[in-house]
């Protein structure tokens, strides 16, 4: 069992406590946090990131599932500083903290899929996240088409956010030390649709989300085999062409905004 400041660190909740004061200096860097800007740190753990952020920011808001861990957060902070929301970050509600939100941690790698797609519904209400994640993860996040990294996740996240991989983490950064290497990832929402200036936004809209999504998840569901195959259910080889996607390409092949245009010709 590892033990760090006196807390266990549990196996269930993917808990690797950030304990390199450099690496700690840099990520506050990154995110450069001003007195009023609405900060949320989801995972505070042991308040390796927590306490640097408050001597930057007048009041933080941390999503904690641990009830030791917020038991210590409780006896360390005070409340008009620290506000806890206590309970799953997957579950949590980030809209009720209210707009232009600064979403930092560093997320537990057992569930850091579904927590981005979480995440990516309150695109609306955020102005940027950093997050510290398995550099696996990021490098499948950021990855341009054509690539064996660029995935399901890739599109789903590159269709709302401008991303950007910061630096890498190495394991000796933790404790318990994982075993493979960390990065730090910057998320920027695109303001999607139309925008005052830019009449087509900074990013394609999809006419309807689930159908969008529904293709993605279909291309990518077998992705060795080519896409008259894997959207077959959806739309025939002809119309594929038609839109001027080849129906032998695979699914790692189209970008982001083919995906918009194929689901666009589906809604």
């Amino acid at each position: 069992m590892n033990i760090h400041q006196g807390h266990a660190a549990r196996k269930r909740f993917g808990q690797n406590f950030l304990v390199s004061p450099g690496i700690i200096r840099k990520i506050v860097a990154a995110i450069a946090p001003k007195p009023a800007d609405l900060v949320v740190e989801i995972g505070p753990g042991l308040g390796a990131l927590t306490t640097p952020l408050l001597e930057c920011v007048e009041r933080l808001h941390v999503v904690e599932i641990d009830r030791d861990l917020i038991a210590r957060l409780k006896q360390t902070y005070p409340p008009e500083r620290l506000v806890i929301h206590e309970g799953d970050a997957l579950a949590f509600d980030f809209a009720a903290l209210g707009e232009r939100l600064r979403i930092v941690g560093n997320l537990p790698y057992n569930i850091s899929t579904p927590l981005l797609f979480h995440l990516a519904g309150f695109a609306d209400r955020v102005r940027d996240m950093h997050f510290m994640l398995q550099k696996e993860v990021v490098d499948r996040m950021v990855a341009a088409p054509g690539g064996t990294d660029y995935g399901r996740l890739s599109v789903m996240l590159q269709y709302r956010f401008d991303m950007e991989r910061l630096f890498v983490v190495p394991p000796g950064a933790f404790s318990p030390a994982p075993k493979v290497d960390s990065a730090i990832v910057r998320l920027i929402p695109k303001r999607l649709g139309v925008t005052e200036g830019n009449p087509r936004g900074t990013g394609a809209t999809a006419k309807n989300e689930e159908v969008f999504a529904r293709v993605v998840m279909a291309a990518f569901s077998q992705r060795r085999k080519m896409l008259r195959n894997t959207l077959r259910e959806l739309i025939t080889e002809d119309r594929l062409s038609a839109l001027g996607i080849t129906p032998t390409a695979r699914a790692e092949e189209l970008s982001v905004a083919d995906y918009v245009r194929l689901a666009d010709a589906l809604a």
